[in-house]
């Protein structure tokens, strides 16, 4: 079942939860602690006490009896309310013991007594009548081997009890505030933080509903929620620029194919109007056939390029002879050119080994040369050079034809796109070839550039690496 919990609050919970955790933790440690320092304090003070009380008696001993008139006036501490003395005899029984508890009974436990036989120290806490705890140090006062008193010096642990109480209410209290009000804070900042994710989501309803130009407010921070934000930005600016490029492509695609068949339309129709020659259909068929090799051909080249978006055109990458594949090209030009009278120069050709696919490189190559023929005028040529430039091979094809305006340098390669020139030129391009062109150099992992001038003409060069072979 799907959770249908908002992150707000899933962070809010989780939030509350872990600082309830740490407020409980806190509280235990705090009422620990103090409860620990209070007692340690309550310890120190009776050690201290007990200290003083056994120097005092050892100046007002007469034998066995000690006077406690004279002991109250050189201790006071003995008198104090906060704590009482009781000095015992060897068997463990009272003799001696302070004012404010004589209507009390505090027998000596045994286990002090037993540690006093042994010379030893004790404390204990007991409970006294009505709830009241005391803290008791048992102390024993030795003559050489023998054991003459114990003394115990004790005090009451109820305004410690008190104080750890309040202290506990206190936290009862403040720590149900605490919470509440992060809480409240984390709800709060929760969604300051979520704000930007809100938007994102409201951008993308629009954007579903085909308005490509939102963007989201980018936080100044460059925190997770900026990146994201962002990011985000990034990918509609693609995706606008993608959906507008498809946009274009499918124009450019309609329109190319539209005019063939418009061709071949007009011309069946109006062949077939009235009756003909058979020589006046063989002419309209050739006509057909030539627009439907164009059709064909346009696309086979869509086809080449859809498959080589998705990365379905395998090639083969083995070391290949350029410059051999460049004389068969020369070769192929100057039959391209004949006719137009166009004569195709190798002014420069160097042995050149690349890795590469010798088929692709093929159609590279005579795109290229194609290109620099189609829109050359009568008479003009076409210079072929191969060169190794450092660790690269350097392949020039320069026209000397109609040239392209600088405004369309960046869109030559584009598919589809041909310059109003180019179109008057030769009516019968399909605007792919250097879409083919720039895709085969790039799996290449070459680079192409374009320097052109109208009515001056247009260099395309091309930079492959070279094999390890001759690098």
């Amino acid at each position: 079942m799907a959770d249908t919990t908002s992150i707000r609050v899933r962070l809010t919970l989780w939030y509350g939860s872990a600082l309830a955790l740490i407020l409980l933790l806190f509280a235990v440690a705090l009422y620990l602690v103090m409860s620990r320092a209070l007692r340690e304090q309550v310890d120190a003070s009776l050690d201290e006490a007990a200290a003083v009380a056994i120097t005092t008696l050892g100046e007002h001993r007469f034998g066995p009896f000690l006077i406690f008139e004279d002991l109250s006036q050189e201790f006071p501490e003995l008198a104090l309310l906060d704590k009482f003395f009781q000095i015992f005899g060897p068997a463990g029984q009272v003799t001696i013991q302070s004012s404010n508890i004589q209507s009390r009974e505090i027998p000596l436990s045994q286990t002090a007594f037993r540690a006093s036989l042994d010379g030893e120290s004790t404390f204990e806490s007991i409970q006294f009548k009505k709830g009241v705890s005391l803290r008791l140090l048992s102390v024993p006062i030795r003559q050489g081997e023998q054991l003459v008193n114990i003394l115990r010096v004790g005090m009451s642990l109820r305004p410690i009890d008190l104080m750890l109480r309040r202290l506990l209410v206190g936290l009862y209290i403040a720590s149900p505030v605490a919470l509440l009000v992060s809480l409240l804070g984390g709800w709060f900042l929760a969604g300051r933080a979520l704000r930007p994710v809100h938007a994102i989501t409201q951008a993308a309803r629009r954007i579903t509903a085909g308005d490509w130009s939102q963007r989201i407010l980018t936080p100044h921070s460059n925190d997770e929620i900026g990146q994201l934000a962002s990011t985000f930005n990034d990918m509609i600016g693609r995706l606008e620029v993608s959906f507008k490029q498809i946009r274009q492509f499918s124009a450019d695609a309609s329109h190319e194919l539209r005019t063939p068949l418009t061709i071949t339309k007009g011309e069946t129709e109006l062949a077939l109007r009235r009756p003909r020659e058979a020589e006046d259909y063989r002419v309209v068929l050739e006509s057909n056939l030539e627009e439907i090799d164009r059709m064909s051909r346009i696309v086979d080249e869509l086809l080449f390029l859809s498959r080589a978006d998705l990365g379905e055109i395998k090639l083969k990458m083995v070391p290949v002879q350029l410059d051999d594949l460049f004389r068969e090209i020369h070769q192929q030009a100057a039959v391209l050119g004949k006719e137009r009278q166009i004569e195709t120069v190798l002014t420069n050709i160097e042995p050149v080994i690349v890795k590469g696919d010798d088929l692709r490189l093929r159609e590279l190559l005579l795109n290229l040369v194609d290109n620099a023929v189609k829109y050359s005028q009568k008479g003009q040529k076409v210079e072929l050079a191969l060169a190794v430039v450092g660790k690269q091979a350097k392949i020039v094809v320069q026209d000397h034809g109609i040239g392209i305006g600088s405004e369309s340098h960046m869109r030559v390669f584009d598919r589809f796109y041909r310059t109003d020139e180019a179109r008057a030129h030769a009516a019968k391009g399909t605007g792919l070839g250097l879409a083919i062109c720039k895709w085969i150099v790039e799996v290449h992992h070459g680079t192409i550039e374009l320097e052109s001038h109208v009515q001056v003409g247009s260099c395309f060069t091309v930079f492959l690496p070279l094999s390890s072979a001759t690098a």
